[in-house]
């Protein structure tokens, strides 16, 4: 279940980063709306790695239509299996 916080407890804020644990961040509200996340530096690296890996299957993909698939095969010899 998500740890769901007003912002106003920040005025306790070595409570509310104790509550931070890596892969369950604290959510912190304004005037009853999300605003902020708290996160654990190892889960931020993960999802600035989890975007690269992206971008760069975005870019092979994208590589991919503008000059075609290679075929199994193609990638078997390539590779020299």
């Amino acid at each position: 279940m998500p740890n769901i916080k007003p912002i106003s407890d920040l005025r306790n804020y070595t409570e509310v980063l104790n509550e931070v644990r890596e892969d369950s961040p604290v959510y912190l509200t304004r005037n009853g709306r999300g605003e902020y996340a708290i996160i654990k530096l190892e889960d931020l690296d993960k999802i600035r790695a989890t975007i690269r890996l992206l971008a760069k299957l975005e870019e092979g993909e994208k590589s991919a239509r503008e000059k075609g698939w290679l075929s199994a095969d193609d990638v078997e010899a390539t590779l020299g299996l």
